[in-house]
């Protein structure tokens, strides 16, 4: 690990490795809270180093201090999920294994909720990490296997890593957006239309609303990226789509589509999937959203945000009982999303179940209320209340 001011988050981070590794080692470029202290006392060997001003040179020295056979890599708002540990034991006894592809669940990110991330390999001296943000080991890991075809690159086809990093909170509590479009930024300098970094920024910038620039720096890198750099093509559509949304729906539906062609594992395409059922949806195209839908809820039954998409199309085709079984599963997998018990209790209210209906609106309204977001709160108590009594 590279680590600067991680008090809050790193216990937990290495608790999560105990067992799994042989020696924890951490690299600290500039803390100045406990960090340093907590991860003493966790068993780790701490190194420190001036921060050197993007993460692969420190994330290179790192790699020339640990020891073992394999190297995992994490950042403090990352957990190793306990059923990993088993499977990636085996994928790692495999001989010719060069590098494990983790699946990480990005808590918080709607859009995305799944990533694809090299962080365990074999510890190679050819191996090391470039790009100045978003470090990465796979231009070195693709270098030694044209030279040396024997290496595999395997995936454990579940989720590996837990991460919180983010959640819009985070993200809003801290300057990371600002180091990375600075990293960007530069990048973009140096090697204009670059696909990876075009979709970085691209995605940034719609993120931030500013489309415009996101569609020419989505577009760019669109026209530079290989056919076969499938994860960046599909970032750069995604994004794109997500820009054009708005102003050229038919557009985005297009591109949504092709990015689902890609050859990707269905949790990594989650994110397109989802956007064009809700796309779909709102353009009236209610069978072609309810079969992706039921797509996207098949490929990550886990992800509440599926059957929350299907409840809505359901109710839309005047399925009732399917609407309020898809509402109650996405409840069961969130149950802190306010949208979810509304439109339970709407379905509800529908189908002459008022007692139902009731507890549903007191269910979202109270969520409403802990999530401060109290005008919304009150509009639906004034529209629920005109609708049943809501204290019977």
């Amino acid at each position: 690990m590279i680590v600067r001011d991680e008090a809050e988050q790193l216990e937990a981070c290495l608790r999560s490795v105990t067992g799994f590794v042989d020696e924890m080692v951490l690299l600290d470029t500039g803390s100045r809270d406990d960090t340093v202290a907590i991860a003493e006392r966790c068993g780790a060997v701490v190194h420190r180093m001036a921060w050197p001003g993007d993460f692969a040179p420190a994330r290179n020295r790192a790699l020339e201090l640990v020891s073992g056979d394999w190297v995992l890599v994490l950042d403090a708002d990352e957990r190793l999920r306990p059923e990993a540990r088993a499977p990636l034991r085996q994928l790692m006894a495999e001989p010719e294994a060069l590098l494990i592809q983790l699946l990480r669940a990005e808590e918080g990110a709607l859009q995305s909720p799944y990533s694809s991330v090299s962080r365990l390999f074999r510890r190679h001296p050819a191996l090391r990490w470039s790009r100045p943000y978003h470090a990465m080991v796979d231009d070195s890991v693709a270098a030694l296997i044209a030279r040396e075809p024997h290496w595999r690159v395997l995936a454990w086809d579940q989720p590996a890593l837990r991460h919180s990093g983010y959640r819009p909170e985070l993200l809003a509590g801290g300057d990371k957006a600002r180091r990375l479009r600075e990293a960007m930024e530069a990048e973009l300098r140096a090697r204009p239309g670059d696909p990876y970094a075009s979709a970085k920024l691209g995605g940034l910038e719609w993120s931030e609303s500013r489309p415009e620039r996101a569609i020419a720096l989505l577009e760019q890198g669109l026209a530079q990226c290989p056919a076969n750099a499938h994860p960046e093509r599909y970032e750069l559509l995604l994004h794109l789509a997500m820009a054009r949304s708005s102003s050229d729906p038919a557009g985005a539906e297009a591109l949504y589509r092709d990015a689902l062609e890609l050859p990707l594992d269905p949790r990594l395409s989650l994110g397109a999937r989802l956007n064009l059922t809700a796309l779909q949806l709102r353009r009236g195209a209610l069978e072609a959203a309810a079969a992706n839908a039921r797509l996207a809820t098949a490929a990550a039954p886990e992800v509440a945000l599926g059957w929350y998409n299907l409840g809505l199309i359901q109710r839309q085709q005047g399925d009732l009982a399917g609407a309020i079984a898809a509402y109650r599963q996405a409840i069961t997998l969130a149950p802190d999303r306010p949208e979810s018990h509304q439109n339970l209790a709407v379905t509800l209210l529908l189908g002459g179940d008022i007692d139902g209906a009731r507890h549903g609106f007191r269910q979202a309204i109270g969520l409403l209320e802990r999530q401060e977001r109290n005008r919304e709160a009150a509009d639906l108590r004034s529209r629920a209340g005109a609708m049943l009594k809501l204290e019977a």
